[in-house]
């Protein structure tokens, strides 16, 4: 009889759920009191010897295993005159058969990557020293959990192999369809079996069919109807990777799981997985709990920022009435331009009579006209841009303001264009303007955003949001921060998440994207009127999309089927760089600022690129490079001079590096890295990869470092 919710076993779990029950016993949805996670809790009332043994050999197995697509064990437990019981890691979402039932064929992508998380957990227990076969695998068996992840389960049947054992232990179970001959009893199971199990599981995803029963295929009775028989659309390529994986000799299949995974991953071209991050869509209901979440957020922040704003405004009016009802303020005007001329003046009289100043890369800050925008004038941001015979230019830029108070900005800045691909720093402005980083960190329990000095020093934490808050990205005028939130971990996807923005000083929380459905990635203009970022609303595939701030309309850049992400604005917001899989590899792309002219930027071969971003000058792109999946990732320069491409590879030995970004003043560049493989923290170095310095030390993870623009406050 299975146990009532609300019952408490063991004097630990309390049952909340019965998740499914069998003739010799019940699955169940626990709490762990003591710790106050959910568990799953399996238990045996068959007390047999052999089905005690059994069930007493699956939780040594599982107890030992430590692997991101394997679930847990945390407890093994007997109540006499009751059952064994077995408690596990509660993995949340659907299986692959549901999955089936409601789609009838899984999209060609997805059975790849399906197939290449459970190759890695083979591979994982192919390599212990005593091996395990699972000799169970098969639609009901792979569960996608609400974020998309992927886990192989149920371990009831597995075999742990003996040094020198020559006979199979434990108990033998056949599925019609998914088990190979030799579980039948013709022949020893190995590892191979498993693979066998696998490609049918794969078979019957891409196609809603099950294949012909392999001892029926063994004895000539019936031929293997091939995948392409039921679908036309799938790939000859990945119908031959599979079709091998059924073969009815083990020798005539893939010797082990790893040439399983790399074959079907190279039959798909454009689909890199990076660090092992396997993921697909999740299962609908979970995508309408994200969407309750995200509802939630966005009540939340509009409360919030509706009070903000009301405050905001009340000051914003008293303080422009002041600024623009005061004779100083016509004295300050006047002085601010007449200092702007006299400064204008002696650039003239310097490029006459010493024009090699302006050759060697001095950028200089010269103040414009103030810009006053009252409360109730909508958002513009105007740029000018004057040439000077020196090649020299000058750029204006007035920020826009936020929705609620007056934005008086006054920004001005002469850049010499020197482009260098080995980026020799230069004597000045160290510090890198306001010197301060946003990042992200766990310190406080849940990833928040924080912000700190140059130093590592004046710690505080800006947000403070229950689900989370990731990937930060300054506003040009250094005021504001658009971030993402739900976020429960480092991923370079967010099934879920929105956009929001906050004020530097943690106040004026507001959502900015109304549609839920996955958007990351987000990458504030250089004028302030624009964020691109990266969504997988409609489809789930990601793509780069355009948010307009003064109109909060929305508008799609990629290509319909395309696999874009990361995008980067260029610093005069002409052009945008991301991360594209259009011709196979993770490569590094270029397009106009309203997604024409796509083209493909970086030449790295087979190489793994990711997340650009651009120089102050505009002539470099910094990212992230891997040789190979699983390899470590590098900083990577790159440019192109006189029409000819190149790539400088940042010599920091074997050190993981992620998530670069530029200082304001181009000088320094701040990163995440993990030198010991285990404690991610933020350093910083200069543009020449020098001086290389640690500025958390934090002993979980610090990430998502952005340098904070120069002065404007």
């Amino acid at each position: 009889m299975a146990l009532e919710p609300g019952t408490l076993i063991n004097q630990r779990y309390r049952v909340t759920e019965i998740l499914g029950q069998g003739g010799m016993g019940s699955v169940y949805r626990a709490v762990d009191e003591n710790l106050g996670v959910e568990v799953a809790l399996k238990e045996n009332l068959f007390m047999s010897d052999e089905y005690a043994r059994q069930f007493h050999r699956e939780a040594v197995i599982l107890a030992t295993l430590r692997h991101p697509n394997l679930p847990r064990v945390t407890d093994h437990f007997v109540i006499e005159g009751q059952g064994q019981y077995l408690v596990m890691d509660f993995i949340e979402g659907e299986d692959l058969r549901q999955r089936m039932d409601r789609e009838h064929n899984i999209p060609e992508a997805d059975v790849v990557i399906i197939g290449a998380a459970i190759c890695d957990a083979l591979t994982y227990l192919e390599e212990r020293t005593q091996p395990i076969i699972h000799r169970d695998i098969k639609p009901g068996n792979v569960k996608i959990t609400p974020t998309g992840q992927i886990y192989l389960v149920d371990f009831g049947l597995a075999k742990l192999i003996q040094s020198g054992e020559a006979t199979t232990t434990g108990a033998r179970a056949m599925t019609p369809g998914y088990s190979p001959p030799e579980q039948y009893g013709t022949a020893r199971t190995d590892h191979r079996s498993d693979l066998f199990s696998l490609g049918a599981t794969l078979y019957a995803a891409l196609t809603g069919y099950i294949p012909e029963d392999a001892l029926s295929r063994a004895m000539d009775q019936v031929p293997l109807t091939p995948i392409r028989h039921y679908n036309q659309k799938i790939s000859q390529k990945l119908s031959d990777v599979i079709e091998k994986a059924l073969a009815v000799r083990p020798d005539e299949r893939y010797q082990s799981a790893l040439q399983f995974k790399n074959a079907l991953l190279n039959s798909q071209s454009g689909l890199v997985v990076e660090d092992g991050q396997y993921w697909v869509e999740p299962p609908p209901e979970e995508i309408e709990k994200n969407h309750a979440r995200w509802s939630e957020l966005l009540n939340e922040a509009f409360d919030q920022s509706g009070k903000n704003g009301q405050a905001a405004n009340k000051n914003g009016m008293a303080q422009s009435k002041k600024v623009y009802g005061s004779e100083k303020f016509n004295f300050i005007w006047f002085a601010l331009v007449s200092f702007g001329v006299l400064l204008l003046f002696a650039v003239i009289l310097i490029n006459v009579f010493d024009p090699e100043l302006f050759h060697q890369g001095v950028s200089m800050v010269f103040p414009s006209v103030i810009t006053f925008t009252p409360p109730d004038t909508p958002d513009i941001t105007q740029t000018s841009t004057t040439s000077m015979s020196a090649g020299i230019k000058f750029t204006s830029t007035v920020a826009p303001p936020t929705r609620v108070y007056p934005t008086i900005t006054m920004v001005e800045t002469l850049v010499a264009a020197v482009p260098s691909l080995t980026h020799t720093p230069l004597p000045t402005m160290v510090g890198g303007g306001t010197g301060e980083i946003a990042f992200v960190s766990d310190r406080s329990g849940v990833f928040q955003i924080w912000i700190m000095d140059t130093k590592g020093g004046n710690l505080r934490q800006l947000t403070d949001l229950p689900e989370g808050a990731c990937q930060p990205d300054w506003s040009p005028d250094g005021k504001r921060l658009v971030f993402i939130s739900p976020c429960d971990s480092n991923q370079d996807a967010y099934p879920g998440s929105g956009l929001f923005v906050i004020d530097y000083d943690g106040s004026g929380l507001s959502p900015i994207s109304t549609t839920p459905g996955g958007d990351y990635d987000p990458d504030w203009s250089p004028d302030g009127n624009f964020i691109a970022f990266t969504s997988l609303r409609v489809t789930g595939r990601p793509r780069i999309y355009i948010l307009n701030l003064i109109d909060n309309s929305v508008t799609m850049l990629s290509q319909p089927y395309s696999r874009d992400s990361d995008p980067s604005w260029s610093p005069d917001g002409a052009q945008i760089a991301y991360v594209s899989r259009k011709d196979g590899p993770s490569d590094i792309w270029i397009m106009s600022a309203n997604g024409e002219n796509q083209r493909v930027y970086t030449r790295s071969g087979g190489k793994i690129n990711s997340h650009p971003v651009w120089s102050m000058d505009g002539e470099v792109i910094l990212f992230i490079q891997k040789e190979s999946l699983g390899a470590i990732s590098q900083m990577v320069a790159a440019s192109y001079v006189e029409g000819e491409y190149s790539e400088y590879a940042f010599d920091l030995g074997p050190v993981p590096v992620r998530d670069a970004n530029y200082s304001p003043d181009g000088l320094w560049l701040v990163f995440e890295s993990w030198p010991d493989g285990r404690n991610h923290d933020i350093y910083i170095l200069t543009v020449s990869g020098a001086i290389r310095t640690r500025l958390t030390d934090y002993e979980r993870v610090d990430f998502d470092p952005v340098w904070r623009p120069g002065n404007t406050w």
